[in-house]
């Protein structure tokens, strides 16, 4: 297999033998004896397993429990042991843990403290985002929360500043972590039946609940010409392996209500890791990302070896659990004009934060002289794919932007959709929901406080 080398709180470590698909938590506890990263849903959703992982650029929280080992090549990795100084002085954030006392029964306390390292190197000061991804059942969050503003203050200790060692791999059998996309294109058009993994959030489960053998595998998420945010006069273009967390970033200035919408996916832990490209390529039916670039006009980018063409994103979704995508063809960037800002998105689900979307709604409706010019609407969770509300578009376009339009153009929401019943939501309640959210964004496009989140009680 692989030699795998990365720094493990500070010292350089090379790992050989493992399966590709071995998990950081299974490693760090069962080989390293590491065990203060715990186990607890194994699925990435309760942040106990937490660990932080650093490369050229920054620190991240990570789920451990649903990270392979060869995605942590050439990077630095902290689990809780590794959080104190290498002569047991404590960081700021262990202090304020205990003079605030955020733990009680301690099983979540070593995820929450690397959550919260990770946060003071990086100086986030959203405490209630960063810890949304990590569960308590004992303490309650008032004094974790405490504990977090007290130490946001103080210095980063010198110990979490280490300069990461240059590491090479050594390419072998079994797993491939292509340099660049041509490599990756290359070697994936002569192994269709592969897997890429990028962030694993999702692939990750597929091994951790389903006990699946991937092999062969191909990590992706270090292909630098498959990533980030390109934005110019015409257009932003997203690279496959940007993250979420990448992305909200660069989208906020440009389209505000989308990085909302990411600011609800999954935890920090999940949106460091989850890449735009793996939550198109999985065509998920309530992948969040799918509707409002769709709503946004976007252009899908594939590449089978040197071969490459483009279609509508709505046009790679077929049916549930199939797309529009070759053996050996993989997603390469997405891409949607630049315009005025008229989105909005509104994501429906029991929880608020880290939860799957009963209904996920994105509007893109343009009116000029009280008349819709065009309309733009795609949901998540009404259909077996993400889909456009196609005859709920031809209703406002052409006619005045005003309630009686809107109204009436709820009607066509049961010609474009028959949503499923399931323990999320009713057909009839997601019906329901998207006629209202279609109102809603007309009322707040008319000036109407719409945003519960910013109503005063």
């Amino acid at each position: 297999m692989t030699q795998i080398a990365f720094l493990l709180n500070g010292t350089p470590v090379r790992v050989t033998g493992e399966a590709p698909t071995r998990t950081l938590l299974d490693w760090l506890r069962e080989v390293r004896g590491l065990t203060g990263t715990k186990e607890g849903c194994n699925e990435g959703d309760c942040g106990a397993c937490t660990v932080m992982v650093t490369d050229a650029h920054g620190a991240r929280a990570l789920n451990a429990c649903i990270l392979f080992l060869p995605q942590l090549h050439g990077k630095a990795v902290r689990t809780v042991e590794g959080i104190a100084g290498p002569d047991g002085a404590l960081h700021p954030v262990q202090r304020a843990m205990i003079e605030h006392h955020g733990s009680q029964c301690g099983f979540c306390t070593p995820g929450f403290v690397v959550m919260m390292a990770v946060a003071h190197t990086s100086g986030a000061r959203d405490h209630d985002d960063q810890l949304a991804g990590n569960l308590c059942r004992c303490t309650g969050y008032a004094p974790i929360i405490r504990a977090a503003e007290a130490a946001a203050a103080e210095p980063v200790p010198d110990w979490m500043r280490e300069d990461l060692a240059a590491l090479e791999a050594d390419a072998n059998e079994g797993v491939v972590i292509p340099a660049d996309a041509d490599a990756l294109a290359e070697w994936y058009a002569a192994n269709p039946d592969a897997t890429l993994i990028a962030g694993a959030t999702d692939v990750g489960l597929w091994v951790t609940k389903n006990l699946r053998d991937l092999a062969p595998v191909a990590f992706i998420g270090g292909v630098r010409d498959l990533s980030g945010v390109h934005v110019t006069d015409r257009e932003i273009r997203i690279g496959a392996t940007t993250t979420l967390a990448d992305l909200r970033d660069a989208i906020a200035p440009h389209h505000p209500a989308f990085a909302e919408l990411i600011r609800r996916y999954g935890a920090e832990q999940v949106r460091a890791a989850a890449t735009v490209g793996g939550n198109i390529a999985n065509g998920s039916p309530i992948g969040d990302s799918p509707p409002a670039l769709i709503a946004l006009g976007a252009t899908l980018h594939l590449r089978r070896g040197d071969a490459r063409r483009s279609l509508p994103l709505e046009a790679f979704f077929l049916d549930y659990g199939k797309q529009d995508r070759a053996p050996g063809e993989f997603v390469e960037a997405v891409s949607f004009p630049r315009q005025p800002d008229r989105l909005a998105c509104y994501k429906l689900s029991k929880r608020f934060d880290q939860d799957i979307s009963a209904v996920c709604g994105c509007f893109n409706i343009t009116v000029a002289d009280g008349v819709v010019q065009s309309a733009r609407i795609a949901f998540g969770g009404m259909a077996g794919i993400p889909k456009r509300a196609a005859h709920v578009e031809a209703a406002l376009t052409g006619q005045p932007w005003n309630a009686a339009t809107v109204t009436a153009a709820c009607d066509a929401f049961t010609d474009d959709y028959t949503p499923m019943s399931d323990m999320r939501a009713s057909a009839q309640y997601r019906l329901d929901a998207a006629r209202g959210m279609l109102m809603r964004y007309f009322h707040a496009d008319q000036g109407v406080a719409a945003n519960v989140l910013e109503l005063a009680p």
